[in-house]
């Protein structure tokens, strides 16, 4: 295999080991902080116990994340120092304001949460849920500071082939990063929901402690039903978005070949990039062209045109994304996204839920819906906008490091892949033993 497929085989299989353990840190880290003030504020123990109980499975994960994480940054100065060289003055930035404030507040604090509860006032306590909570996701806004610069560059100057930052504020406040944070933060909400019902759900079928996981349960649905109807609103106008900044990501997103008014949107097809259309179409007519322009009878330029217009302006080169990629992550995403509706508005429902034992047997697994959804679409966002690895500026094959040979990086491919595996394995193991086994009536710290 050549370099610049083992690189980015690399980069993807550590980015989606990391991202597994991400949103759930930034939707459990704020459910256990309502959790608190609940306690806080009517003195209600049952909320003190779900937040204790929670505990030991945010931190898992988030070590998890850390561990996961902290390789990623290696990639750019060994795999893509090109890229590095290119864009460092921008990227380094926000990564350094992650580190030095961000993930220095979350780290702290979650430690001080998870072994203060017996030594800190509650009002006290409670601040440091929050300021874990703040600090995760104000990480988040940074990480996704940057990786919004690679999809929709804004503040900077050309200057001797590199992307030099000209405009701090124009970076902190691109367009981009509103909906691709609100969209990862809601996607999170989701997720948690899910993780505490399914842990819920497990509890109310074996009749454990049902009547605070009762509580956990009515919690737990409505932040899942939360978290489900906003990534699903914000991830239409983000859509709406990349119809005017990455025209092709959508257009491959809807396999799209031909400019088409009204443009109709396929529920079902099999594109074929070779000969630039698709087999077996069942579609809804016109339907794309509200989606995108809130108008039946818009004008959607399809995959033909734009490749036309990318050439152009940028030169001869090939400058459609993978198209049947895109297009099966875009349904999976938005599939495994209404299956959370509905089963967070059955959760939502069920009044007496460990009546329901069908229901209970669904929630166990749910949890793996706003898993697929998330990655499916951050399959989306990266692999929509290519060729770029830096949207417009700088191409993938432009990005790699000229000097790493494709042996060492296949070698450590093979060695990140199994070690991520097993560690992975070993949180999942640690997580469900404390959802399925730890007591709820007793501290998390001697529990675990």
């Amino acid at each position: 295999m050549e370099t610049v497929a083992l690189a980015r085989w690399q980069f993807a299989i550590t980015t989606i080991y990391h991202w597994f353990f991400v949103p759930l840190t930034l939707g459990l880290s704020l459910l256990i902080a309502i959790l608190e003030t609940r306690y806080v504020r009517s003195g209600d123990e049952r909320f003190k116990r779900l937040a204790r109980f929670l505990g030991p499975i945010l931190m898992i994960n988030f070590a998890m994340g850390v561990v996961t994480g902290i390789v990623q940054e290696f990639h750019f100065g060994l795999n893509w120092s090109e890229y590095s060289r290119f864009m460092g003055d921008i990227f380094g930035a926000p990564l350094a304001i992650e580190a030095l404030l961000a993930f220095y507040l979350e780290s702290t604090f979650l430690g001080v949460w998870f072994f203060g509860w017996d030594k800190l006032s509650k009002k006290a306590h409670l601040v440091t849920a929050w300021l874990f909570a703040l600090g995760s996701n104000i990480s988040a806004y940074w990480i996704l500071t940057a990786n919004s610069f690679m999809q929709h560059p804004r503040g900077f100057q050309m200057e001797g082939g590199r992307a030099l930052m000209a405009d701090f504020f124009a970076l902190i406040t691109n367009p981009n990063i509103f909906y691709q944070f609100t969209h990862v933060l809601t996607a999170g909400i989701a997720l948690a929901g899910f993780v505490v019902l399914a842990f819920s759900a497990w509890r109310l079928l074996r009749g454990q402690e049902a009547d605070l996981f009762r509580v956990a349960f009515r919690w737990a649905a409505v932040y899942a039903l939360i978290g489900s109807l906003l990534v699903g609103v914000i991830g239409h106008f983000q859509g709406q978005f990349l119809m005017k900044a990455q025209p092709l990501k959508m257009a491959a997103a809807e396999a799209l070949w031909e400019t088409g008014q009204p443009a109709a949107f396929p529920i079902i097809a099999f594109p074929n990039q070779q000969t630039r259309s698709n087999g077996l179409e069942i579609r809804i007519p016109a339907l794309v062209s509200f989606l995108a322009y809130n108008d039946f009878t818009a004008r959607v330029e399809g995959i033909n045109d734009l490749e036309k217009q990318a050439i152009a302006h940028y030169g001869p080169g090939n400058y459609i994304p993978p198209v049947a990629l895109n297009f099966w992550s875009f349904r999976l995403m938005f599939g495994a996204g209404l299956l959370m509706v509905l089963l967070a508005i059955l959760a939502v429902a069920s009044r007496q839920p460990e009546r329901r034992p069908g229901l209970l047997k669904v929630l166990l697994w749910a949890p793996i819906l706003p898993y697929l959804s998330s990655t499916a679409g951050w399959i989306m966002a990266e692999t929509g906008r290519w060729p770029w690895i830096v949207f417009g500026l700088l191409k993938i094959e432009d990005a790699i490091s000229p000097n790493v040979p494709a042996g060492s990086i296949a070698f450590s491919l093979a060695i990140l892949t199994v070690l991520y595996l097993v560690l992975a394995i070993i949180a999942l193991k640690l997580a469900l033993r404390q959802g399925t086994q730890g007591s709820a009536a007793e501290p998390a710290v001697e529990a675990y």
